[in-house]
C-alpha cells in the first residue's frame, strides 16, 4: 500500500475527521431505547445485509498487497446465486461477541488481510485508512489519506474490532515523496448501534443505525496515558476492555492508566517497577524468551534498523512477597 510520505515515528493525533470518533456535539434521543432489545434488532439488520449481499473474495486470494479500494460489494438481485470467484458475506464473516454497557453485543469481521505487523491493544494509537457506511450504502465519512487517532476517543466498536488485525510487517521509503506499507491489516467491520453511535445521532448518521466501516491498519503505537512506565493496557484490572472505577486501586476515584501512584503510597509507579529492554536477532526470539512470574512482555517489538527486534519486559517487583506487586501494594 503506498501512500504519501508522513512522519513514520511519532503518530500524532488526527482530530479532522467525524465517523468514528465519539462525538460530543450528536443530541442523544430521550429516553433512550432498550439497549438490550436495540441489539436484537440491530443484528437482524447486519444478518439481513451478510445474507443479502457477496463480495469479489477471488481477488483477495494470493493478493500480496490488498487494500480496501479492491473490495466490491454487491446485493444479490432476486433468485440470482452468488458468481463464482465471490462468496456470501455471511459465509465470510466471523461473528464475535462482547459485554459493553451491561448489553451482550454480537458484531461482524470480514477479514481481507491478517497483516504482519504489532496487533494494537483497546487503548493503544493507530495509522488508518478508512471508509464508514450504513447499511443502505450511504457513506458518511473517509479517509483516503492515513489518519492517526486514539482508540480511546472512538466509538466503542473500533476497540472491540481493531485489536483483531496486525499492522504493516514493514515499509519502504520510495524515494519519491511516497511510503510503502507492505502486508498491513485490511478488513471490514459491522457493529451494531450499541457499539457506535447508540441514541446519539450526528449530522449524517441516524440514531440506532448499524454501521460498517472498511479499515487498512498501517501503524500503532503504545498508548501510556499516565507516564507511569506502565502501558495503559495492563492497566485494565479486570481485562474487560473498558476502563472503570473498577480499575481504580487506591479508590481515589482515577483508574490506574490516568494515575502515576496507583496505590497511593507517595511513591510513584514508575519507581515500584523494573523496565528492561532485550534485542534479538529474530521476532520469533523476542516472543518466545523465558519470562518470570512476575515479568511480562509488552506486545510492542521494534524492529531495528539493522534487522534485529528489540522487546520491552516489565518486572513487577513484590519486595514483601504478599503476592502483590509493590505498584498496587500500599503498605510494602
Amino acid at each position: 500500500m503506498r501512500i504519501r510520505k508522513v512522519t513514520l515515528y511519532i503518530l500524532c493525533l488526527t482530530l479532522g475527521f467525524l465517523s468514528c470518533k465519539k462525538d460530543n456535539n450528536s443530541v442523544e434521543v430521550t429516553p433512550p431505547r432498550d439497549r438490550g432489545e436495540q441489539q436484537i434488532i440491530d443484528n437482524d439488520s447486519i444478518v439481513g445485509y451478510l445474507e443479502t449481499h457477496y463480495y469479489n473474495s477471488s481477488d483477495f486470494v494470493s493478493n500480496p498487497d490488498p487494500s480496501i479500494d479492491d473490495l466490491v460489494i454487491t446485493e444479490l438481485s432476486d433468485g440470482q446465486t452468488v458468481p463464482d470467484g465471490s462468496t456470501l458475506l455471511m459465509d465470510a464473516v466471523e461473528k464475535k461477541s462482547v459485554v459493553y454497557a451491561e448489553t451482550d453485543y454480537d458484531f461482524y469481521i470480514l477479514k481481507l488481510n491478517q497483516g504482519g505487523g504489532d496487533s494494537p491493544t483497546f487503548s493503544d494509537k493507530v495509522r488508518v485508512n478508512y471508509e464508514g457506511r450504513l447499511l443502505d450504502e450511504t457513506i458518511f465519512d473517509s479517509a483516503t489519506t492515513p489518519v492517526s487517532f486514539d482508540l480511546l476517543s472512538l466509538v466503542p466498536g473500533w476497540s472491540k474490532v481493531l485489536p483483531d488485525f496486525n499492522t504493516a510487517e514493514s515499509f519502504v521509503d520510495a524515494g519519491d515523496g511516497t511510503i510503502d506499507f507492505i502486508n498491513n491489516g485490511v478488513g471490514v467491520m459491522f457493529l451494531p448501534s450499541g457499539l457506535a453511535y447508540f441514541s446519539s445521532p450526528t449530522t449524517i448518521i441516524p440514531a440506532y443505525s448499524p454501521l460498517m466501516f472498511r479499515i487498512e491498519l498501517f501503524q500503532m503505537y503504545q498508548n501510556d496515558n499516565d507516564g507511569d512506565g506502565i502501558p495503559s493496557y495492563l492497566e485494565d484490572l479486570n481485562g474487560d476492555g473498558e476502563f472503570t472505577l473498577d480499575d481504580d486501586t487506591d479508590g481515589d476515584n482515577i483508574p490506574n492508566y490516568a494515575d502515576n501512584n496507583d496505590d497511593g503510597d507517595g511513591v510513584l509507579t514508575k519507581d515500584e517497577i523494573v523496565v528492561t529492554t532485550y534485542n534479538k536477532p529474530t521476532l520469533e526470539e523476542v516472543k518466545t524468551m523465558t519470562l518470570e512470574s512476575d515479568q511480562v512482555l509488552l506486545n510492542k517489538i521494534v524492529k531495528e534498523q539493522d534487522g534485529t527486534y528489540t522487546g520491552t519486559v516489565i518486572t513487577f517487583t513484590d519486595t514483601d512477597g504478599d503476592g502483590t506487586p509493590d505498584y498496587l501494594d500500599p503498605t510494602n
